[in-house]
């Protein structure tokens, strides 16, 4: 955890160590992040930052975390995870999602650098933090949609949630990073072949997990 003195900090200077090492680790990972190139961006004394954080692998979570939120918040715009249909919700899920990370390269970085971590004690501690904030907002939105019949019978919640999130952690990478997607080549399509992509994948969805709609019967004139 960050101590005291990390969260008594003015707002301008946190965000600037943040930032600072947002990039390098985004750049090179946990493993071969330089606290020396941190510290030197963010225009602080490196032992600074041992006052800030327990070590490291602290310091690489933190920042981790604080680029999670905006990338939740983001995805959740316009989003009424108590109230709104189901699958109109994660289709403006989906788009806000893109959008978040077509525009914000230094937050994809981290997004990558955190979900390709070699180094193991690393790689579980913000696997954790993240599936929890992916968790903790779907699941309102999927019991919702659950209790009001949205789904069709039988359906698990708990596996459509991990459907969700294999899909927005795809998303993330799939259309910046070349070979993460071999079979859709995200990588080669504009952002709008992109969305429109995208959006198939939650149609997909929809037919495996969405109540079937009743067909209209022909009436005789």
């Amino acid at each position: 955890m960050p101590t005291e003195t990390w969260w008594n900090l003015p707002a301008e200077k946190r965000e600037r160590v943040t930032r600072a090492a947002m990039v390098e680790f985004g750049k090179r990972g946990f493993s071969a992040g330089s606290l020396n190139v941190i510290s030197r961006e963010a225009e602080i004394a490196k032992g600074s930052l041992f006052q800030y954080f327990d070590d490291k692998l602290d310091m690489f979570t933190t920042i981790c975390e604080a680029g999670i939120v905006p990338m939740r918040d983001a995805a959740l715009h316009g989003v009424d995870v108590e109230n709104d249909e189901f699958f109109p919700a994660l289709r403006k899920i989906v788009c806000n999602w893109l959008h978040f990370f077509s525009t914000h390269p230094v937050e994809r970085a981290i997004a990558y650098a955190a979900g390709n971590e070699v180094d193991d004690e690393a790689a579980n501690a913000i696997r954790g933090v993240a599936s929890a904030h992916f968790v903790s907002e779907l699941t309102p939105l999927v019991k919702g949609a659950d209790a009001r019949g949205e789904f069709a019978p039988g359906t698990k919640i708990d596996q459509v949630v991990a459907m969700v999130v294999m899909l927005l952690r795809h998303l993330d990478k799939a259309p910046y990073y070349p070979h993460v997607d071999p079979i859709l080549e995200l990588t080669e399509k504009r952002p709008a072949e992109v969305e429109r992509i995208a959006l198939e994948l939650v149609d997909a969805l929809e037919r495996a997990y969405g109540r079937p709609r009743r067909k209209r019967t022909k009436t005789r004139s």
